[in-house]
């Protein structure tokens, strides 16, 4: 007996049997494609940390260069000597612990794979704050490599930064989801990068200060290390202004601990 195409009822069950078979073959495709991709994300984040304190390809003055991926695990292992979680409430330090520590407290979870926005949205609730801390050496001298993540004209950025004992800048890097191409964008670009080099977090006297991304700078070269600012990019006021909220808001977290190293 031929189907009757034209009754609502077959367009109600093929439209469920066409859910149910396009949902069955997207969710086996996400569960076959979960171990890549979380191994992509491990690459990413770790590419990014290395290249906060120093370690990449890079060549000249010409674009940045990540790490290898077939290379970037034992880089990794090689020049990140300890991973640290420092839980803080209300600006003061629960408690800091190590990479191993925090695994068993949390089902296995590595440091580098702390979802920071999550961790603003627990801290703005009044609750406690995990926040990472990469230790590495540069220079014969060690480092802490801390990630940050703001808001920009359109979308997310992020970053990590690489600081000294004294919290003085030693690299950063920084991204964006959908900034301007050749405006906002442009804080992914060495050029911009490079210029935190050296600057200071905390004045004289130990009060953190922060950086501001500034349009009257003065310092176009940013040779002045002291003046807490770096030049800003040409239309891009919006997005400099989230780079400089979230160096502010996220590194000042820091400074209990830091003031321990001193």
């Amino acid at each position: 007996m031929a189907v009757d195409t034209d009754k609502n009822s077959y367009t109600i069950i093929f439209a469920v049997a066409m859910v149910l078979v396009v949902g069955s073959l997207l969710a086996f495709t996400a569960s076959s494609l979960a171990p890549n991709i979380d191994e992509n994300k491990r690459m990413e984040k770790q590419q990014n940390i290395l290249y906060a304190m120093g370690v990449n390809a890079n060549e000249g003055d010409g674009d940045i260069t990540f790490v290898s991926t077939d290379k970037v695990a034992e880089a990794f292992k090689t020049n990140i000597s300890e991973q640290l979680v420092i839980e803080v409430k209300d600006g003061e330090i629960v408690k800091t612990m190590t990479r191993q520590e925090f695994m068993d407290a949390n089902g296995g979870k590595e440091p580098y794979l702390i979802d920071v926005k999550k961790q603003q949205a627990r801290y703005k609730n009044g609750e406690s704050r995990f926040l990472p801390l990469f230790v590495g050496q540069q220079e014969g001298k060690k480092v802490y490599v801390a990630p940050i993540r703001g808001k920009g004209l359109w979308d997310a950025i992020w970053g990590y930064v690489a600081l000294d004992e004294d919290m003085v800048v030693r690299g950063t890097f920084f991204d964006h989801a959908g900034e301007t191409p050749g405006l906002g964008a442009n804080i992914k670009q060495r050029y911009f990068m490079d210029d935190f080099y050296g600057e200071r977090l905390l004045t004289e006297a130990g009060v953190f200060k922060g950086i501001t991304v500034a349009k009257g700078n003065n310092d176009p070269k940013n040779e002045t290390k002291d003046d807490y600012e770096v030049d800003a990019l040409a239309g891009a006021t919006i997005t400099g202004d989230g780079v400089s909220a979230m160096i502010k808001s996220d590194l000042k977290l820091y400074l209990p601990y830091f003031k321990t190293l001193n």
